[in-house]
Order: C-alpha cells, then structure tokens, then sequence
C-alpha cells in the first residue's frame, strides 16, 4: 500500500469552510454587512449608502439573470463615471458575467468591432453618449439587449434601448443571494486596448487577478480605511485601476464627476473633503494651473496616484505645494492598471523638493503582490546593469498579469514569452532597484492617460493620395501630457498645407488620436530605407523647448 505523505492526507484537503476563491464579489458583501449606513456613492444631488448600494447590485444582477444573461456572457457599458458603472462592476460579477467598459472617447465603428469580438449580450448606454451608441449598433453585427442609463445629473438624451436602467432595476430582487465564482480564474472583464495595430485587443483579467490588485492598491498606498475618492481617472480603463473595488473593500466614499473640470475637482476637494483621487499628468497640471477663482481651499491632505508618462518634476512640485501629495505609478491594460509604483523611502522626506520631485517622476518597483518586475536585454533574456544608462525591455510576472488576449492565442502566446510578460516599454534600471521608463518599442503615445498608437496614425495619414512618407512621434503637450506629432513627406510638387491634413484626420481618427502638428519635409532614414525616429523626437523637443 502507497503511503499518503502526511501533509497531503485527504483531511487536509480544500473544503467549502477553508477554501473560497477569490473574488470581488465578496469585496461588496463585507462592506455592507459591516458598513450598512457609511456613506458609498456621492453623486451630484444623489446619496446612498452601502447597504443601498449593495442593494441596486442584487437588483441588476438578478434582473439580468432572469432576462438570460449569465456565466461567460459579455455584458458592455458606455457610460461616463457615474453610480451605475460602480454597480456594474459588482453586479455582473455576481452573475458570472463578463463586464465589457468602453472608453467613451472612441469612435463608432471601433466601438461596433468591440461588441462584435466580446459577443456582448447586453449595452448598457448612458444617454449622453446614445448618439455614438446608435451608430456603432448601426455597424455591429450583434444585436445586444440595449438599456438606457438616464443620469438625473447629466445633460440626458435620446433613449436608444428597449429599457430603462432603474426599471431594469424594478424587476431585480433585493433579497438576491450572490456568491464567489466557482474558479477564481474565471474571467471578470474584458478591456480593449488601442496600444497596437490593427484592431483592439480584448484583455482578460480573472476574478483573483482583480481582487488581488484591489488589496495591492490599499497596500501600496497605504490607505486608511473610510477614505473619499474622487473620480477623475475614468473607471473604464483599466476598470478604474481596480479602484472600484479597492475603495469599496475599505467602506470608502465614492464622488463621481461626469465631467473633470478644475472648479469641479476643487469643489470636491472643499465640499466633500476628498482624501484621494488617481488620474494622468494632465489633471496635475488642470490643478497647478487652474485660475484662482476656481480654487477653494481645503483642510485635508490629499493623496494622488498618478500615471502615464512620466510628470514632470515642475509639475509634481507645484501640486505638492499646494497640499496633495503625489505617488507615481506604471502599468498597462495588461497588467489591471499599475503594478510598478515609485515606492517612497523615509530618508527622501530630507532631499530638496527638486531632488524630491525627480525621484518621483521615476517608475518605481513592483507592486507588493506582483511577484517580480525586470529590465531584461530582449536580445538575450538577461537583466540589464543597474548604471541608470543601459536600456531594456520591462517584464513582468505574478498573479496581476491578465489571463490572455480575448480569441487570440498568437498575440497571448507572444506576451508570454520565456515566463513573462513583456510589456514592450523600454527602461533603464537605477543603482537602487527602481525602473525609468525611457522610450516605448510600440511606440505608444500616452495622451490624457489614454494609449495611442503611432502606427495607426501613420496608417491613416499613408492612405491620403499626397503622402509619400509619414512618422508620427509624442510631443511634449502642456494639456495632455503628450499629443501625436506627424511629420511627413509629400509627393513631389503637391501643394497640401496642414490645414488640408488635418481635416483629413478629422474624417478618419477619434479627436485624441488626430496630430497636434504636422512637419513637413524629407524623414531621415537608415540605410535599409528604416525611419529614424529617435532623430525626429530630438526635433520635436527642440520645437517645445524654443516655444
């Protein structure tokens, strides 16, 4: 008889009472068994509690099942930041249902493309938005059931869909009982990604991925419990960075904006006595440079979380003069939001503001609960010197790495190379362990947080009759952090003018992605007829630097 080793004796097995995947879901349950009456949603004249919250997530979960919708079913929104988004990100779960969070700044046949590729069951679609929804339904092949969201904070319009949210809501159940997935593998949403050509690509995060990231956030920033957060990230990237769920797990209060102005954001801060908010470099510089009568004053501390490219160190220095503390982190759609984080050390609180303001403008280290974070030489897999100089490719590893790209296993397969997940960012690594991102091999333009391939533009640009030759780079942008630059050769003798190009790309691209500045003249190649782009980014920055 085979002896059992003793560690691995069948009463030490899972059970149902030491065993139970992880899951969000659970996040939720918690918060308003505990916090029944804490303050969850503020939103413009609206004020609920955690147990209303909870409450309108059983309704929308148990109307959707009873109208069909369930495990492995894709449930898309498109909406701003508003209440029902947070509930989406509860309710669906509770299901088994895969929540699909559009941007709302995309345009309608790339929307479309999204619906046909997750095969959405069901649009949720705020009213605001019920023009762009109605064309992407135009050019979509699926035909998902289409519900209205009407917003009494919001400017309404048009009803495109067959119902109304608060009376899907009517045929809900309140008492629904709603428990963890059966695998906390299972997917809990799909986010698309424009950082690459072509279409979209759908990333899959898991149910563990998702709450293991929300604990790392509360980790990482070190926050209390009972914290108020303002919305100005949009909660459809990314899912919120996971934010949905980490304040949740901390009986947080949830300030939704529609609309991310510098007087709203102020008024928040003064009326709501808002303690933390995430967003890109360019609602750091909206704060810094607001005009004095849009600033209030406010008592508390506050801290931002901040992303995309790297801030600059004046701008760090001018938002942390004026009471908020900033921590710099880097991620991708990949890896749930951020998973880098410039990780403080107590010795710097003595450097200079200047010094203090470089460092954190630097990336960082991994996540506490991501397992590694290295720059490797893509060439030969081994990690770079630490010298500050020498450039490679980060990767990543852990258990905040998506489950793959939705229906397609080449490009997954790709990502995972010998057991990471290499992100196509090029970085250098400082004597101390923290990466500095120094350029992006998918030449990738990160604008308003938003991710905006090069090459899609040089596509766009490449079909006009009078372009020979195209090359789009990032250009410094005050506003946006960065914007699009195009530099390009024309065929002989044509006469077009930038004006002409730029209502061309007005017909083509969604109004982020469209070139702020066009350059004409020959591009500087390589001797196999390879555009040198390091060259034209030198050209972009020596037209920023001389105004």
């Amino acid at each position: 008889m085979v002896s059992v080793p003793m560690y691995e004796a069948a009463e030490l097995g899972k059970t149902a009472a030491n065993h139970v995947p992880l899951s969000p879901v659970s996040i939720l349950k918690r918060t308003a068994r505990v916090h029944p009456e804490k303050p969850a949603v503020i939103h413009g004249s609206i004020r609920r509690t955690w147990l209303d919250t909870e409450e309108r997530c059983k309704k929308l979960a148990s109307a959707l099942l009873k109208r069909g919708i369930g495990k492995g079913d894709t449930v898309s929104v498109l909406a701003p930041n508003i209440p029902e988004l947070l509930e989406c990100h509860f309710a669906i779960p509770m299901i088994g249902a895969v929540l699909n969070a559009n941007n709302t700044r995309l345009d309608a046949s790339t929307i479309a493309y999204i619906l046909d590729h997750s095969e959405a069951r069901v649009l949720l679609v705020d009213t605001e938005l019920s023009g762009l929804a109605a064309e992407a339904l135009q050019l979509a092949e699926t035909a998902p059931l289409v519900i209205d969201i009407d917003d009494p904070e919001g400017p309404s319009g048009q009803r495109i869909g067959s119902m109304d949210y608060e009376d899907l809501l009517a045929e809900g159940d309140a008492d629904f009982i709603y428990t963890p997935p059966d695998d906390e593998w299972d997917a809990i949403t799909v986010g698309y990604t424009s950082g690459t050509t072509g279409n979209p690509k759908g990333v899959v995060y898991s149910h563990r991925g998702a709450y293991l990231n929300a604990v790392n956030n509360t980790l990482c920033w070190a926050m209390p419990h009972f914290p108020v957060y303002l919305w100005t990230l949009p909660m459809f990237h990314c899912n919120g960075w996971c934010f949905p769920w980490s304040i949740t797990l901390l009986a947080g209060c949830h300030v939704f904006l529609r609309k991310t102005e510098a007087g709203l954001i102020y008024d928040a801060f003064a009326d709501h006595k808002v303690t933390h908010l995430c967003g890109a470099p360019i609602i750091m510089s909206m704060l810094a440079n607001a005009d004095e009568t849009q600033k209030r004053p406010f008592s508390q501390n506050i801290e931002m979380m901040t992303a995309a490219a790297p801030p600059p160190p004046a701008v760090i220095k001018a938002i942390e003069a004026a009471g908020i503390s900033v921590t710099h982190v880097y991620g991708l759609t990949e890896v749930y939001g951020p998973a880098v984080i410039c990780a403080w050390k107590p010795e710097w609180n003595d450097l200079p503001a200047e010094e203090q303001a470089r460092i954190k403008a630097r990336q960082g280290v991994a996540y506490e609960l991501q397992e590694d974070c290295l720059v490797l030489n893509p060439a030969t897999g081994e990690p770079v010197p630490a010298d500050g100089e020498t450039m490679g490719e980060i990767v990543m590893r852990g258990n905040i790495v998506m489950k793959g790209y939705l229906k397609a296993p080449e490009d997954t397969r790709k990502a995972f190379t010998d057991g990471w997940f290499w992100t196509g960012d090029l970085a250098v690594l400082h004597h101390d362990g923290y990466i500095e991102i120094r350029d992006r091999s998918k030449d990738i333009i990160i604008s308003g947080g938003e991710n905006i391939s090069s090459i899609e533009i040089e596509k766009v640009l490449f079909e006009h009759e009078a372009v020979s030759a195209v090359a789009v780079v990032a250009q410094p942008d005050e506003t946006w952090g960065e914007s699009p630059c195009a530099f390009v050769e024309l065929m002989a003798d044509d006469a077009i003018t930038e004006d002409d190009l730029a209502a061309y790309c007005r017909e083509k691209l969604a109004g982020f992605k469209r070139p702020k500045r066009f350059v004409f003249g020959p591009l500087p190649k390589t001797s196999t007829g390879k555009i040198k782009k390091n060259e034209l980014r030198q050209v972009v920055q020596a037209i920023h630097d001389n105004g």
